[in-house]
């Protein structure tokens, strides 16, 4: 499949195009849901029209716990339908729609308890390892396996020897979910979508009862256009309640909002060759391999506050703190903290107090002619909740429209992994640049590395690693705005690198070359580049201070200090 650059002309293109032509589908949300709502439709043979209000997977979908898994705590819950259904999407992603994207990774499970507990959670390992197995699909991960203490503290030595009898060591997947989506979005535009972010709905147009499209309010330029739709799809997420609202009808369902935090702290502060899952009096605990770092999470607590910035206070972070601290030889401190992030889980609302208890199933509803809305669900299955919008949209069409293709569309850049993956050495000694950096950057793009590195051929100063944040090169930074739709600085440090959790300064040495470089793609001028880089600071100094308030209110308001990007005219 040709690779389309969401460039800012393309993006431009795409209102056009939205504006002058009714579509099929109107999806509405550029997180993981709406991008693959609007590559099912797309595959499918319809004239499909993408709009995020900010950038894609600014919302949830760029602050999940990175991983691609079932869910052993489901288990416990006998759910085990959401299990089987995730497991099978793992399968999928690893082995066929993104194999450079999303990556098997070990956990160690610490035993605490002899025979009984061993007996009890080595079979629900076993289920999970089934339960992978039972759609046909492979599994894509090792099986688990038994392990002593002393056998778990050889793969752990960081494990405090009296935290643990034993233990089991499983498998499931790791992707850095804000690029997942950005190529599920970009893979729908490969297919004819008409995708563009800084896009906010405003309204949603009505005539004679049925919703017939939208009015959208283009942020970067201040123009409202109007798009009409056969089917207009909501995929908003924690918004779903907001945005249903502009149809001036009763939902059908409601979103809960549960506030799940993260650490960043380095590699070198917990000496594992695995991450770790641990059970809390709430639910889990996962320390997560994240390239040179680890990834702490998570928490799970109701959250009415602002929707667009969560704030992670600091009772949040003792909280992670002291759970992970209780199994380590050498605890962790405020000071190791290179990063945190906080993220909203989109949970159907129910009658328990405790958002954990909340359903991860999705649902899909009609609460309108002409409007489907999607929500609840998690993250591994966006696919399938993907799939169960559309077929409701097509539902409300009078024509016959194909069935889901998804499950056999890999995404852009998973094309002849296997042979990249053997040709680091050739690609290095072409490029100049070093075999671990290559090996890096298949990871992240896959075959569209040729892009990137088409960018260092022709400008070598783009192949040196980026000041302030030496695990990417330059050429990413410019990429990032040519072909990847960042249309401002956070996008780029936040999303398209993740330079603002893995680096103790949040990215603040890597602003001003990143600014410099995004400039002449988009144009700015050298005003705009200073109002980049001071909301870029401003935002750091926010969160910053946000993380030393004892509770969510006091931390919501200090990150509300630091206002929202907007373009200088």
């Amino acid at each position: 499949m040709r690779s389309v650059a969401l460039s800012p002309a393309a993006r431009t293109r795409a209102l056009e195009d939205m504006a002058r032509e009714e579509l099929d589908v109107l999806v509405v949300g550029g997180g993981v849901v709406g991008s693959g709502a609007a590559l099912d439709a797309a595959t499918r043979g319809l004239r499909v029209g993408l709009v995020e209000a900010r950038d894609f997977a600014a919302g949830t979908s760029s602050r999940s716990s990175k991983l691609i898994h079932g869910g052993l705590r489901y288990l416990e819950m006998l759910d085990f339908r959401l299990v089987a259904e995730a497991l099978q999407e793992r399968g999928l992603l690893i082995q066929k729609l993104a194999p450079h994207l999303i990556h098997p990774v070990p956990f160690i499970y610490p035993l605490q308890h002899h025979v009984w507990e061993r007996l009890y959670a080595g079979s629900g390992v076993a289920l999970y390892d089934t339960l992978g197995l039972l759609s046909g699909q492979s599994r894509g991960v090792p099986h688990h396996r038994h392990l002593t203490r002393r056998g778990a503290r050889r793969i752990v030595p960081s494990l405090r020897k009296d935290a643990l009898v034993g233990a089991l060591q499983y498998y499931d997947a790791q992707v850095d979910d804000a690029r997942h989506t950005m190529f599920v979005a970009r893979t729908a535009a490969a297919y004819g979508a008409h995708v563009a972010n800084r896009a906010r709905v405003v309204g949603l147009l009505k005539e004679s009862g049925r919703v017939i499209g939208a009015e959208v309010h283009d942020l970067e330029t201040g123009d409202t256009i109007k798009v009409r739709a056969k089917q207009v799809i909501n995929a908003t997420g924690v918004w779903t309640d907001e945005t249903q609202g502009l149809a001036g009808e009763r939902g059908r369902f409601h979103v809960r909002a549960s506030k799940g935090i993260h650490l960043v702290v380095p590699r070198d502060r917990i000496r594992s060759d695995s991450g770790l899952i641990l059970r809390t009096e709430k639910s889990v605990l996962f320390v997560i391999p994240w390239g040179r770092h680890w990834i702490i999470g998570t928490t799970d607590t109701d959250w009415d506050l602002d929707k667009a910035h969560p704030a992670a206070s600091k009772a949040d972070i003792d909280y992670l703190l002291e759970h992970v601290n209780s199994v380590l030889e050498q605890p962790l401190t405020h000071e190791d903290v290179e990063g945190v992030y906080a993220g909203l889980r989109p949970l159907l609302a129910g009658e328990s107090e405790s958002t954990s208890k909340l359903s991860r199933e999705h649902a899909v509803a009609t609460p309108v002619p002409g409007l489907v809305v999607v929500a609840g669900g998690k993250y591994t299955t966006y696919r399938v909740m993907a799939k169960d919008a559309v077929d409701a949209a097509v539902h409300g069409m009078d024509a016959k429209v194909p069935e889901s293709v998804t499950k056999d569309v890999p995404l852009l850049g998973a094309e002849g992994w296997e042979a990249l993956q053997n040709s680091v050495h050739v690609i290095a000694e072409r490029s100049g640049l070093h075999p671990a950096r290559i090996q890096n950057l298949l990871c992240r793009y896959g075959s569209l590395i040729d892009e990137l590195l088409e960018l260092v051929a022709e400008d070598k100063t783009l192949g040196e690693p980026l000041t302030g944040a030496p695990d990417h090169i330059r050429a990413e930074i410019v990429y990032a705005a040519s072909h990847e739709g960042a249309r401002h600085l956070d996008d780029v440090l936040t999303r398209r690198t993740r330079t603002s959790i893995e680096t103790f300064d949040r990215g603040l040495g890597a602003a001003q070359e990143a600014a410099d470089l995004m400039a002449p793609v988009l144009g700015w001028t050298e005003a705009q580049k200073a109002k980049e880089v001071e909301h870029y600071r401003g935002r750091v100094a926010a969160e910053r201070e946000s993380q030393t308030m004892p509770d969510d209110a006091t931390a919501d308001s200090a990150r509300m200090g630091a206002p929202d990007v907007v373009p200088v005219s």
